[in-house]
């Protein structure tokens, strides 16, 4: 498995590639995502481990997912057809314990992630952050979760599979109500 300061080097890089290949500067694409130059720079220098919000902001500016974006940072390190769960990369947002496991081969279609989201833990992202993607299916494998969209939400729980197509104007958010339980989720993303 690729440890956390490997990944964070390899995300380094990749925002930097995605940033440089649009002819953008770091001012471009702090205007672009709403994320300060300061933290961009940072990000870049691998000086700072991005949140998931921050990725979803920046990845919603490459008009990429953030399973995109990280599948091509891992992509970085070297080919493979095969994903084995043991070389699966693991990736722990550093503000909510969220963790997140890329499942898929990077570059698959659909591209599918494993998340484990921390008893009361919540991770939103804006509307522009996904305005390029087609919609996505999560499938609850142990816990509760809930998935705000706009004003509405809907409850799951294990066993429990949705739909949706990201259009709620104000965005959308996984939430774990329980206190005391992980939630695990599979996550299948489709682009346009």
């Amino acid at each position: 498995m690729m440890d956390a300061p490997q990944l964070d080097t390899l995300i380094a890089a990749r925002i930097r590639r995605e940033r440089e290949a649009r002819g953008w500067s770091i001012a471009d694409l702090a205007a672009a995502s709403g994320v300060s130059r300061a933290m961009i720079s940072k990000v870049e220098r691998a000086e700072a481990s991005p949140t998931a919000t921050l990725l979803g902001r920046l990845s919603g500016a490459f008009h990429l997912t953030v399973s995109t974006l990280l599948a091509r940072a891992e992509a970085d390190a070297g080919p493979a057809r095969i994903a084995r769960m043991d070389a699966q990369p693991l990736w722990t947002d550093p503000a909510t314990g969220y963790r997140r496991r890329a499942v898929s081969p990077p570059g698959a279609e659909p591209e599918l992630v494993e998340i484990e989201l921390p008893p009361g833990a919540r991770v939103a992202y804006t509307a522009d952050s996904l305005a390029f993607m087609r919609g996505h299916v999560v499938w609850v494998l142990a816990g509760r979760l809930v998935i705000e969209e706009g004003a509405g939400e809907s409850a799951l729980a294990a066993g429990d599979c949705l739909a949706f197509d990201l259009v709620a104007p104000k965005g959308h958010a996984y939430r774990n109500p329980s206190a005391s339980r992980a939630c695990r989720y599979l996550v299948a993303l489709h682009r346009r």
